[in-house]
């Protein structure tokens, strides 16, 4: 099991999550159900606002990454711990209004807008839209002529830098879906279009570099690249950015040997570098954006199970088939994304052998995990799959139609619902 403050066994032998019983919550909700540890999530966010707010220039912000888990609930915290919200669909931004986020904190994203997406942020007076490319930005300035608006945008550009993370999570390169690339001279001329458009505010640019990882160095590069690219876009066309949004990527430990990052301490070293390359290109310090979602929600976050049956094949795995599955966690299926798993129900007994964990649904490849070091499971058995916070129930879908599990929220050792069971009935509600 990772070793987690929040995560313990209790007298029972049973895992607890944020000292609540586990057991107890797959017995009160049923499974597969999402766990959330509230008060983590909320310190998580507490500690990036704390490190930008003391360690970047003033006006610094994180903006809380809503890809990683939307939900109402989730919004909230991230309007009352004084964070932003990044959105990258119509759908999490209709989500972030419902649940009362002020739109001048939200910023829209995506690579690929529909013109009925950029005109509900404009209309919803969203603070930030980044732009993809020329065709996005002069979308967004059409649009806002026909509505007699202004919109304030960042440009999305890529550093051409590889941070050496999960191929499927790197878009700091060249050639990628994301931004326009700095190394091929395309996002100077696009800032030029930019700035000639009527209805267009540029505030700056936007670029990330991936996701999962553990040190400063890969953002230092990023902060070279990018106060290389302010310099010339000021020298070209008389322009200073004030902001300079770094995205996210702060990495999460998902099995045990792996250490958590000192987030907080990477900011500082990032801080300090963007100080020292301000002096030297004599550049007046923009605030700087970032967008942590899995480092502030992942490790918050678990999925429990049922063992439904347990079989081994002689000379081959044991399995251990549960009543979920790619359904509600897709990331092993899709490109091999490791958890660590706990029997919950004996979470104090040893590990002693490897387990397969399957899914539910039709497909061979409908796995959470191999060799997964667990004790040997039984039928009956509440597993625990850790570190499920992010990227499991924003990823989730109703392949072979089974509807999605809820999401229980904990806080000061009480659970409430936030997200409700799906049911058969919701699964073929849009049926004609």
């Amino acid at each position: 099991m990772l070793h987690q403050p929040n995560l313990t066994v209790n007298a029972a032998g049973h895992l607890a999550l944020g000292g609540v019983d586990t057991v107890a919550l797959a017995e009160k909700y049923g499974t597969p159900l999402y766990v959330l540890d509230e008060d983590m999530i909320r310190s998580r966010m507490g500690l990036y606002k704390t490190a930008m707010t003391a360690c970047l220039p003033a006006g610094s912000r994180p903006l809380y990454a809503s890809k990683a888990m939307c939900c109402k609930a989730l919004c909230r915290a991230a309007m009352e711990e004084g964070m932003g919200l990044d959105t990258v669909s119509a759908g999490e931004l209709y989500t972030a209004l419902a649940a009362g986020f002020p739109p001048s904190g939200i910023c829209c994203h995506g690579n690929a807008k529909t013109d009925e997406e950029l005109r509900y942020a404009i209309q919803s007076r969203v603070g930030c839209i980044v732009a993809d490319g020329e065709q996005e930005l002069a979308r967004i300035d059409r649009l806002c002529g026909q509505m007699g608006l202004r919109q304030s945008v960042l440009l999305r550009v890529t550093p051409g830098i590889d941070p050496h993370t999960f191929a499927a999570v790197n878009t700091g390169v060249v050639d990628v879906k994301f931004g326009v690339p700095v190394p091929t001279g395309q996002a100077l001329a696009v800032t030029g279009a930019a700035l000639k458009m009527p209805h267009i505010d540029l505030e700056g640019f936007h670029c990330h570099i991936g996701s999962q990882i553990f040190d400063a160095g890969p953002f230092r590069l990023e902060v070279d690249v990018m106060l290389s690219f302010l310099d010339s876009v000021r020298r070209a066309y008389g322009y200073t950015a004030g902001v300079l949004n770094l995205g996210g990527g702060f990495a999460v430990p998902y099995e045990p040997g792996e250490s958590a990052p000192d987030c907080g301490g990477m900011i500082r070293q990032v801080g300090e570098h963007l100080a020292a390359l301000c002096r030297q290109y004599d550049y007046p310090a923009p605030a700087v954006m970032m967008e942590p979602g899995r480092g502030i929600v992942a490790a918050a976050g678990i999925t429990l199970y049922t063992v439904q049956n347990v079989k081994t094949v002689p000379g081959g795995s044991t399995y251990a088939a549960v009543d979920g599955g790619m359904g509600d966690n897709p990331r092993y299926a899709l490109y091999r994304a490791r958890h660590s798993a706990v029997l919950a129900s004996r979470a104090g007994e040893p590990e002693d052998c490897a387990v397969t964990i399957a899914g539910r649904c039709c497909e061979s490849g409908d796995l959470i995990g191999e060799n997964v070091p667990l004790h040997m499971p039984q039928a009956g058995d509440i597993l625990a799959v850790l570190v499920t916070g992010a990227y499991t129930y924003s990823m989730a879908s109703n392949y072979n139609r089974v509807p999605r599990p809820p999401v229980v929220a904990l806080r000061g050792g009480q659970d409430r619902l936030i997200v409700r069971r799906e049911t058969l009935q919701d699964v073929a509600a849009l049926d004609l």
